[in-house]
């Protein structure tokens, strides 16, 4: 029997679909989007680079559209989402505490997320601040002293900062909230009050399977490869998961002009025919985060939709091929492009400093339309009054040359 065949424009159509990046969203978001979003996701990475909007705020904008980053906080402090390591540092549903409950109790696989060898040490400090929490409340590094004036880098973390990770990563503490973006910890037993973990723990492969499902229900098309760095899973038993899944028709083989054989999540059966229909279509013009998940399994994005990514803010200057913090631009289902921009909130101003499109992609009418969209909404929601336009090729933006102002009516 034949598999359905499928073009790599469909499939990464399709992708983009279970991702809720295929289709410009028509309503206007509410905070119910944020956990909603996160849920499609399964995950959303953490990064606290701020030349930009934050990526977290970004990859949910680049979804939603406008909407007030305060809703992600809120979600937060609401008890709807919690924070782990998940594919990196991730938000993820606090209903998902089960799946990641057997990570927190064996943190010394954590690798260096975790220092036994410093929990131990201080074992009698680490115990007097966990009853400070106790009686005194949720708290934050920044209310603990550094015994070193002027000690910077992850290697001089004061004693409490070292204290409060190991502690959030062995499952001890949990975020409840963030102030300014820092964290603010409170202990898991206060924050999950009815968990028991004899009654309520997955074992590791139990959790495992449900990561899988997740990985799949978010990637909607992959590759068995794809599926274990979602979570960023060591050893998961793939072959059986597969397996299963097939024979339970949860995932469906189709077969990929260019990229072979691929599964495709059963919930975009309805979109899969109207692929086939030749009716799938991408309308969304959107910036992304270097952390969305779209592109973060760097092997992914270069295979699925042949866009080669590498980060380069923690690259020397001098080494740099395109820029401190540079985003991916997605035009109509491919990535087109990338630019490397700051804002500068003091002066309003979005500063696109270069911006370089992909190989064989020319500056048309309908790219210009969708990048200046893409740019403008952009700028927009990060209440810029304008941006400017250092690199970029020849002929874009040709009647806007040195940039624009936003026009705060619209």
């Amino acid at each position: 029997m034949s598999l359905p065949r499928l073009s790599l424009t469909d499939a990464r159509h399709l992708h983009l679909a279970a991702q809720g990046l295929l289709k410009k969203t028509r309503r206007r978001a509410t905070p119910a989007d944020i956990l909603a979003t996160i849920s499609r996701m399964s995950l959303l990475q953490i990064d606290t680079i701020n030349i930009v909007a934050r990526s977290p705020y970004l990859v949910l904008f680049s979804r939603l559209g406008d909407y007030s980053p305060q809703w992600l906080d809120d979600a937060l402090q609401q008890g709807e989402l919690m924070e782990y390591w998940a594919h990196e540092a991730c938000f993820l549903p606090r209903s998902d505490f089960m799946l990641i409950r057997h990570r927190m109790l064996a943190p010394e696989k954590m690798g260096w997320k975790y220092k036994a060898e410093w929990m131990k040490e201080h074992a009698h400090e680490i115990e007097q601040l966990l009853q400070h929490i106790q009686h005194n409340g949720p708290v934050r590094s920044a209310d603990f002293e550094h015994p070193r004036k002027g000690a910077s880098g992850w290697w001089e973390w004061k004693p409490h900062k070292r204290h409060l990770e190991g502690l959030f990563t062995a499952g001890k503490v949990m975020v409840v909230e963030r102030r300014n973006f820092q964290r603010v910890y409170d202990l898991t037993h206060r924050v999950m009050p009815h968990w028991d973990d004899e009654r309520d723990r997955l074992s590791q492969e139990d959790a495992e399977s449900v990561m899988l499902d997740n990985s799949a229900r978010s990637l909607g098309i992959f590759r068995e490869q794809w599926l274990a760095d979602y979570y960023r899973l060591k050893r998961p038993a793939l072959k059986n998961w597969c397996n299963v899944r097939a024979q339970r028709q949860q995932i469906i083989p189709v077969d990929v002009d260019g990229l072979g054989t691929l599964w495709l999540h059963s919930h975009l059966q309805p979109l899969l025919e109207q692929a086939l229909a030749g009716k799938l279509t991408a309308t969304h013009s959107a910036v992304l985060s270097p952390f969305d998940p779209v592109v973060w399994d760097r092997k992914r994005a270069e295979q699925l939709f042949d866009f080669s990514y590498r980060l380069e803010c923690y690259t020397p200057a001098a080494k740099r091929q395109y820029g401190y913090f540079v985003l991916p631009l997605l035009h109509r289902g491919q990535l087109v492009g990338r630019m490397d921009a700051k804002m500068h909130r003091k002066t309003g101003v979005l500063d696109v400093i270069s911006l370089w499109l992909q190989d064989g992609v020319k500056p048309g009418v309908t790219l210009q339309k969708g990048l200046f969209q893409a740019i403008d909404d952009f700028a927009r929601w990060q209440q810029a009054t304008r941006v400017t336009l250092g690199r970029y090729p020849e002929g874009l933006f040709a009647d806007v040359r040195h940039g624009w102002e936003i026009d705060p009516a619209l």
